[in-house]
C-alpha cells in the first residue's frame, strides 16, 4: 500500500507539476510593425499582416525563403545584388521577422504555421504582387516551404535552388518531440522551450556557420530584432505544434529544375542530405561550398551569385 502512494504521488507530482511553473509575458516586445525598415513593406493576407521587401525589375521573379529562426535579413549580402537582374522579393515566414503572429481563435480556419498555410501564403504574395511564375530560393526549413510549393502548384514554380535544404530532417517521432507536442503539460510549457532555444541566437548563429568568429555584432543584431517583437515565443511554439511529416517519396516526382547548394561543413543539415536530395530530384544539379557552414548565402556571398545567377538565367520563362 505504501508502495502505492509512492507510486501514486509521483505519478501526479508529474502530471500537475508543469502547469505549476508560470508562464509569465514576455517584458519590453512591440507590434512588429514598429521595428520595421525603411524599406519595409507589409500585406494583410488572410489572418498574417506579412513583412517583405521587394527591389529590381528583371525576369524571372524570384522569391526568397529564409530558415528556422532567421529572417529576411538572412538574404542581406545578396538581395540587392540579385535584384541587379532579377525582380526580387523576401518575405518573413510565419513565425518569425516582422510578420505578424496570430493566436489562438485567430489560427482556427487559417493556420499561417502549418506548411499548407505557408504554401497558401507563398501563392497568395505572389497573387497580390501580380507573380504568375517564380524562381524559390530557399535556405534550410525555407527549402522546405519551397519544394512543398513546387509539389502542390508546380505551374507557379519556373526553378528551385535549395540552399542547405531541411528535407531529410524529421524528428517528428522523437520521444521527447512528442510529449511536448502532444501532452497538456508539455503544450503549457510550449512558450518557455521556444524561449530557451532563440533566446540566445548567437548559439545558434555559431552552429551555422563555418566560422564564428566573422560574426559581427551587426549581424547578431540582425537575427535578434525579431526577439522585440509582441509574441514571438508563442508563435514559434505554434509552428512546432504545426510541424508535419513531410513524404519524402515527393521528392522525385519534383521535374522542375533544381540546384542543390550546401556548405561542406554544415553542422545543421549534413551535406550528404544535399547528395542525397540532388539524387532525388530527377531534373538537379549539385554544388558544394568549400569551408563553408549551413548558410552559404552570407558566408560566401560572391560564390553563392556566381553559382545561382547563371542558374536562373538559364532557365525557361
Amino acid at each position: 500500500m505504501k508502495t502505492i502512494l509512492i507510486v501514486g504521488a509521483i505519478v501526479a507530482a508529474i502530471l500537475i507539476a508543469p502547469f505549476l511553473i508560470p508562464i509569465p509575458e514576455l517584458k519590453d516586445t512591440v507590434d512588429p510593425e514598429l521595428l520595421a525598415d525603411g524599406d519595409s513593406k507589409f500585406v494583410k493576407l488572410e489572418n498574417v499582416n506579412l513583412h517583405y521587401k521587394l527591389a529590381g525589375e528583371g525576369l524571372p521573379p524570384v522569391i526568397l525563403l529564409h530558415g528556422f529562426g532567421a529572417s529576411l535579413f538572412s538574404w542581406r549580402e545578396v538581395f540587392e545584388p540579385l535584384a541587379e537582374d532579377f525582380r526580387v522579393v523576401a518575405f518573413d515566414r510565419p513565425a518569425f521577422g516582422l510578420t505578424s503572429r496570430p493566436l489562438g481563435k485567430e489560427i482556427r480556419d487559417f493556420n499561417p504555421y502549418s506548411m499548407k498555410g505557408q504554401v497558401d501564403l507563398t501563392i497568395a504574395l505572389m497573387d497580390y504582387l501580380g507573380i504568375d511564375k517564380a524562381v524559390l530560393i530557399g535556405n534550410s526549413a525555407g527549402g522546405l516551404t519551397a519544394l512543398e510549393v513546387a509539389i502542390a502548384h508546380p505551374e507557379r514554380v519556373v526553378g528551385l535552388v535549395m540552399v542547405d535544404a531541411a528535407i531529410y530532417m524529421n524528428d517528428s517521432e522523437n520521444l521527447l518531440f512528442k510529449i511536448l507536442t502532444k501532452t497538456p503539460q508539455g503544450r503549457h510549457l510550449g512558450p518557455l522551450v521556444s524561449r530557451s532555444f532563440l533566446g540566445n541566437s548567437g548559439n545558434l548563429l555559431e552552429l551555422a556557420w563555418y566560422d564564428p568568429s566573422k560574426l559581427t555584432p551587426d549581424v547578431i543584431e540582425g537575427y535578434e530584432k525579431p526577439l522585440k517583437a509582441k509574441d514571438w515565443d508563442r508563435a514559434l511554439w505554434e509552428l512546432t505544434l504545426a510541424r508535419e511529416r513531410f513524404d519524402i517519396a515527393t521528392v522525385k516526382q519534383v521535374e522542375i529544375p533544381t540546384l542543390v547548394l550546401s556548405g561542406d561543413s554544415d553542422r545543421i543539415v549534413p551535406v550528404e542530405n544535399a547528395v542525397r536530395l540532388a539524387a532525388d530530384l530527377p531534373n538537379a544539379t549539385l554544388h558544394i561550398f568549400a569551408e563553408t557552414g549551413h548558410v552559404p548565402h552570407e558566408e560566401r556571398p560572391q560564390e553563392f551569385l556566381e553559382v545561382v545567377v547563371p542558374f536562373i538565367r538559364e532557365l525557361e520563362y
